[in-house]
Parts: C-alpha cells; sequence; structure tokens
C-alpha cells in the first residue's frame, strides 16, 4: 500500500477534515504540521511546488487538498492509488 502525507498547518479547517476523512476511512497517514515543523515547508515546496493547505501525497503522487481528496475518495481513486 502507498504512503499517504499530509502537510497541514494548526489553524487549518480543511487540514481537520482531510484528516477526519482518511481517520474514518481507517487510513494511516504521516502528518507533517507545518506549524511545528519549518523544515517541512522546504520539503513541500521541492515535492509540490505549492504552499496551500492541506496538501495530500499518496505515494509520489501529489492529489492536492481536501476538495481532491473528497473526491478522489468518492470516485474510488484515493483507494486505487492507494494499490
Amino acid at each position: 500500500m502507498s504512503k499517504i502525507t499530509l502537510y497541514t498547518t494548526d489553524a487549518c479547517s480543511s487540514c481537520r477534515r482531510a484528516k477526519a476523512l482518511l481517520t474514518e476511512r481507517e487510513l494511516p497517514f504521516e502528518e507533517v504540521n507545518l506549524s511545528r515543523d519549518p523544515d517541512g515547508r522546504a520539503e513541500l515546496a521541492a515535492r509540490t511546488g505549492l504552499m496551500t493547505f492541506p496538501q495530500i501525497i499518496v505515494g509520489e503522487i501529489a492529489l492536492g487538498g481536501f476538495e481532491a481528496l473528497a473526491e478522489a475518495d468518492r470516485s474510488g481513486r484515493l483507494l486505487a492509488l492507494l494499490t
């Protein structure tokens, strides 16, 4: 199964929604909280070129933010990316 990396910040409501969706689906993820991990910002910029939150990476695929995650979940693409 591919690894899910979730880049978040503390004040981000979409970040909380993304974590809730993944938790509800019982999908393990690694959270990189950029409010507490300044080195993670450089990592995020290098991986995606973006600095908006949340950013969800599945394996090596930059999925995008919460809306992209929710759509991938609804369409079945999320599970396909994980296998």
